[in-house]
């Protein structure tokens, strides 16, 4: 194994706590747990395609931490990065699943969390950008001043160092407002080779409204700069702005088992293609890992590369065109 990474990235990672599918948390009486994070489920999913990968954060170095980190090591991804904390609290958040179209229920405990205190001098930047891709989300600046001064920092080291960007926009309502996250993510995601985002993202945070795939497509190329663009659409499946082409793929058909974590699939999946030369087919890649994300119990996806080719290639896991 080469020792420079595939991929990095930083982020919060939480403890998920999730009562049976059809159960108030209210009358629950067991809970699954597992960790949760935007940026880790990426790594996670791409340590298990056989990338080389890191993960940059803060835990505290008790059984929610270590829970955290080993689930996660499990999931080949290195811990090297990662910074145990002697005092503090892994954020939690309980999920409440329900059969569409009931939306899922979500209650966040995050608050002054360990991964809330990252701080740029405390990184080991040599190491954390020895790597072929940088991946970032709009999340973690919300987190804190410190977390924000962080990716800051991190977007500002890799465009010295020639590391290309990756970049979710990913906006939490619940965090910060589309004014504060459209003044602070505009000039990051700026630096992107890769940039990912939803609808309504491009909605709440750029403004952007247009009906046609295709035309806000290329608004959003327009507006943020980014040299790719991938652009979700629901059921519809995903557009992408591909060096000056656009390119669709449908989504695929799957059994919905839980909706978290498959947006974070796709992006790996296009991720892998990425770092194979083959944006279009990270596409097929991404659609197929998001489908089974979805029939998969948990934020993080689990799939080989030969299951990956699989399912690409079958014909029954085939959306139709």
């Amino acid at each position: 194994m080469s020792d420079r990474y595939d991929v990095t990235t930083i982020g919060e990672t939480m403890l998920r706590i999730g009562t049976p599918p059809g159960q108030p948390l209210e009358t629950a009486t067991s809970a699954q747990l597992s960790p949760a994070g935007a940026e880790s489920n990426v790594a996670a999913a791409l340590g298990g395609l056989g990338r080389w990968v890191a993960w940059c954060s803060r835990l505290p170095d008790n059984p929610p931490g270590r829970l955290i980190a080993n689930v996660l090591r499990r999931s080949h991804v290195d811990l090297t990065l990662l910074e145990w904390c002697p005092t503090g609290r892994a954020a939690t958040f309980f999920v409440e699943l329900e059969a569409p179209p009931t939306p899922v229920r979500v209650t966040y405990d995050r608050a002054a969390s360990c991964a809330a205190g990252l701080s740029p001098d405390r990184i080991d930047w040599v190491r954390l950008l020895d790597t072929r891709l940088l991946h970032l989300t709009g999340i973690t600046p919300a987190l804190s001043t410190a977390c924000r001064a962080t990716v800051i920092e991190a977007i500002r080291r890799a465009k010295v160092a020639g590391v290309p960007i990756s970049f979710d926009v990913n906006y939490r309502r619940k965090l910060w407002t589309p004014d504060q996250a459209r003044e602070t993510l505009l000039p990051l995601v700026q630096q992107a080779e890769l940039l990912f985002i939803g609808r309504a993202d491009a909605r709440d945070v750029f403004g952007l409204t247009s009906p046609h795939p295709n035309d806000l497509l290329k608004a959003l190329a327009d507006r943020t700069g980014a040299k790719n663009v991938v652009l979700t659409v629901g059921s519809d499946g995903v557009v992408a702005w591909l060096d000056g082409s656009i390119i669709r793929e449908p989504a695929r058909p799957t059994t919905i088992l839980d909706r978290l974590g498959a947006g974070d699939a796709l992006a790996a999946g296009v991720i892998h293609g990425w770092l194979e030369g083959d944006l279009a087919k990270g596409l097929r890649y991404g659609t197929a890992l998001a489908a089974k994300a979805l029939r998969t119990q948990g934020d993080i996806v689990t799939c080989p590369p030969s299951e990956l080719e699989s399912l690409i290639q079958d014909s029954s896991d085939r959306p139709q065109r």
